[in-house]
């Protein structure tokens, strides 16, 4: 193997990422118990920041004889992941600053496990190999099994990894099923080899074909699309509220990554036969995830079934099977970045007596009693309507964009009825904040998780100053993949 084959140096930010990880467990390690956790997410926060610079310096290229691919679009995703990982650490930090009375502290390995499960969607964005692809999701995955099951004595916090991890078991063997007859009827796992032993097919074998169907399934799981979204309501509410805001975000992000790389990339000649399959899952995650968050009366579960259906709309882009899709892709997840984490930060805000309290009626006549925390929950909640000018309208805005432009007519209709029909659990979370009989007042909230909640808010507002050079770095990002 040539050194150029090699060429380890692209892979420096996961590299000082992974260094940095065990370092902090042996400093969690050797401190006395209870008593490593702040230390340790401090030193986390410091990684994923130091980590995001090295990925904004690292330049194109190929590395590991093709298994590890550096470019713009793998850059934008990481740089998402670590945001995403960042903020979800930062909410951990002033949950854990509430913990008291029967609220049992989280580990200090909990920073550590957000940590390795974000090192691992990095690894995802820059797979150049399907064995590169599932070691990145593995390593992602198993450290939020843990992360699920975090707190011991809460049984639905156990349920919750319990059922993550066995239908999280399911969907990588599925994954790994269509990855071994890909590699049996195209002779390769490299994604470069793919597209040319694809490309050179007239007519695919069928089983070339399930092999993909299969790979699809896998990836559809890890974004709670439907009809693989079963797991979603019962470990977001299970799950300790940071765990929950970290699986909604840099998991994600990198699933969504390994969608777009490995659609558009390997089986891109394919569209035409994918592209149906993708538009069924965007339709049917759009209109499951509005219907049944109208019931729910706890926003944990509310915010499962609402990650449900963004993840619909953000897959139209992918549906369209073009640059301006991936690129509107890009632009929703990066908006549903900002909503996600400022909603979460004040549901982790959510404790009365050490006690996490997160049905909707708790937050009866918030609006009185915390006008700053409530203002910024109708912020996210219009935003994620897609009110303009917020954050959430620039990215529905683009992904129906992009579906129209590829003549996806009725993709965009059920997607604008899937809003609208939205617009009515989001739009009762207000009325229960302004118009209903205050509730008992909550526990005063930790001073990092109003930094995050005031940020967010002023990121969702203010998100059109940063739309255009956001643009810009998508449609690099775009054209790196799809050209």
């Amino acid at each position: 193997m040539t050194p150029n084959a090699v060429n380890w140096s692209l892979a420096i930010p996961e590299i000082g990422l992974a260094l940095s990880g065990l370092l902090i467990l042996v400093i969690g390690v050797l401190q006395k118990r209870g008593e490593g956790f702040f230390s340790c997410a401090t030193l986390t926060i410091a990684a994923f920041i130091g980590c995001g610079f090295l990925v904004a310096l690292s330049p194109d290229g190929v590395a590991y004889a093709g298994t590890f691919v550096n470019d713009s679009f793998a850059r934008f995703m990481k740089e998402l992941a670590l945001v995403g990982g960042l903020l979800a650490t930062v909410v951990t930090v002033g949950y854990q600053g509430e913990a008291r009375g029967t609220h049992a502290p989280l580990p200090f390995e909990t920073p550590i496990l957000m940590l390795f499960s974000t090192l691992g969607a990095m690894i995802m964005a820059s797979s150049g190999n399907l064995m590169t692809l599932f070691v990145g999701l593995e390593l992602s995955s198993l450290s939020i099994y843990i992360l699920c099951a975090l707190e011991r004595d809460n049984v639905r916090s156990s349920e919750a990894g319990l059922k993550y991890f066995v239908l999280g078991s399911l969907a990588s063997g599925l994954l790994l099923y269509g990855m071994s007859l890909i590699y049996g009827y195209a002779g390769t796992m490299d994604y470069a080899g793919l597209l040319t032993a694809i490309g050179s097919e007239e007519s695919p074998p069928l089983g070339l074909m399930v092999g993909i169907v299969f790979v699809v399934v896998g990836l559809c799981f890890k974004l709670s699309a439907v009809p693989f979204h079963m797991w979603t309501p019962d470990v977001y509410q299970g799950a300790p509220t940071p765990v929950t805001a970290y699986m909604a975000s840099a998991p994600k992000f990198a699933a969504f990554a390994l969608f777009l790389r490995v659609m558009t990339g390997p089986f891109g000649t394919m569209a035409p036969r994918w592209q149906i399959l993708v538009e069924v899952v965007s339709l049917l995650s759009m209109v499951y995830g509005a219907l049944a968050a109208i019931p729910q009366t706890d926003i944990k579960r509310l915010m499962a079934y609402s990650s449900i259906g963004h993840m619909g709309y953000a897959m139209m882009g992918l549906a369209s099977a073009s640059a301006a899709g991936v690129r509107a892709t890009l632009i929703y997840l990066a908006a549903y970045l900002v909503m996600n984490a400022g909603v979460f930060a004040v549901i982790a805000t959510m404790q009365r007596k050490g006690h996490e309290v997160t049905t909707i009626a708790d937050l009866a006549g918030l609006g009185r009693r915390e006008p700053g925390l409530a203002a910024a929950l109708a912020i996210f909640m219009f935003s994620m309507i897609g009110v303009p000018p917020l954050a959430g309208f620039f990215g529905k805005f683009m992904v129906f964009a992009a579906a129209w432009q590829s003549h996806l007519y009725a993709l965009v209709a059920i997607g604008a009825l899937s809003s609208i029909v939205g617009a009515y659990y989001y739009l009762r979370i207000v009325k229960v904040l302004y118009f209903e009989e205050s509730a008992e007042a909550f526990d005063p909230p930790a001073t990092t998780l109003l930094f995050v909640t005031g940020g967010m808010s002023a990121a969702t507002v203010l998100f059109i100053l940063a739309l255009g050079p956001l643009m810009t770095v998508a449609q690099h990002a775009a054209q790196a993949l799809v050209g």
